[in-house]
């Protein structure tokens, strides 16, 4: 069988909110490829639980506990991971979940509880690691000097009643992930986007369960209900993801860079 080699084996990747989810997805798909991966979470519960999954499947990553909605833990953060593991080749942002808002009851803090939530948890680290790229780059040390994966969300495309402020705080994230992206290609370093729409998270999965209860229908139908919708007629499942965050962050998307890929289904024709 003719495999493809991404060139992820040794390569240190920096996986935030890797404890469940999307997040989890990619820390694992990252490990499998030979990666040396970390992963962040503020849940230590989670975070065991995830570590010792990989663990059972015979994957070692480093974990370790932060609230990156502070720019110091995010600092801290990519201190410890580039001494204990090396430095920091590729970063995964997937931490960041705001909470919805009926239209009305959306204030000053509303939004500012959004940005804090979604916005800076990818802003903190990722302006860690960049600098520290970019510092690789300009001693002209050799080789790829890295990339970021921004997973970010279809929100940011498509407006929606209950999630002006999230769709907010995701749209800001695409433009920094494009302008940063023309930046810093000068030092070759690359970043790109994933806009994952309904994903089988436990995310997800709870507001199946919670449409469910409003419809006064099974799980499974709402569920079925929901993904009719989608022209492909299902959600994506997490690993789906991880698939494109790997190759965006391997030598074969060399040249690809500012891209924003939308991972929908096909539910939002956009250009």
């Amino acid at each position: 069988m003719t495999t493809i080699d991404l060139g992820l084996k040794e390569k240190v990747v920096l996986t935030t909110g890797g404890s469940k989810g999307i997040g989890f997805a990619c820390a694992r798909a990252f490990a499998l490829e030979g990666a040396k991966v970390a992963i962040v979470s503020r849940d230590p519960a989670n975070l065991a639980r995830a570590y010792e999954q990989l663990k059972q499947e015979g994957l070692h990553v480093h974990r370790t506990r932060a609230d990156l909605h502070e720019p110091h833990s995010a600092a801290d953060i990519v201190e410890e991971v580039s001494s204990a593991v090396g430095p920091i080749d590729v970063l995964v942002n997937s931490a960041g979940a705001a909470r919805r808002y009926d239209p009305e009851t959306l204030d000053a803090d509303a939004f500012r509880a959004t940005m804090e939530a979604k916005y800076f948890p990818y802003i903190y680290p990722q302006q860690e690691v960049l600098r520290r790229m970019a510092e690789r780059a300009k001693r002209g040390e050799g080789g790829d000097p890295g990339t970021i994966v921004n997973i970010i969300g279809m929100g940011g495309k498509v407006a929606s009643d209950i999630h002006i402020a999230i769709s907010a705080a995701s749209a800001a994230l695409m433009l920094a992930t494009v302008g940063l992206a023309h930046y810093y290609a000068r030092y070759g370093i690359r970043i790109n986007a994933i806009n994952p729409g309904a994903t089988l998270t436990e995310r997800v999965e709870e507001a199946v369960t919670l449409e469910a209860a409003q419809q006064g229908v099974e799980r499974a139908e709402a569920l079925a209900r929901g993904q009719a919708k989608v022209p492909l007629g299902r959600y994506a499942n997490p690993e789906e993801i991880a698939n494109v965050a790997l190759f965006l962050a391997s030598r074969r998307a060399s040249y690809v860079t500012g891209a924003i890929i939308p991972m929908d289904g096909g539910s939002a024709p956009l250009i």
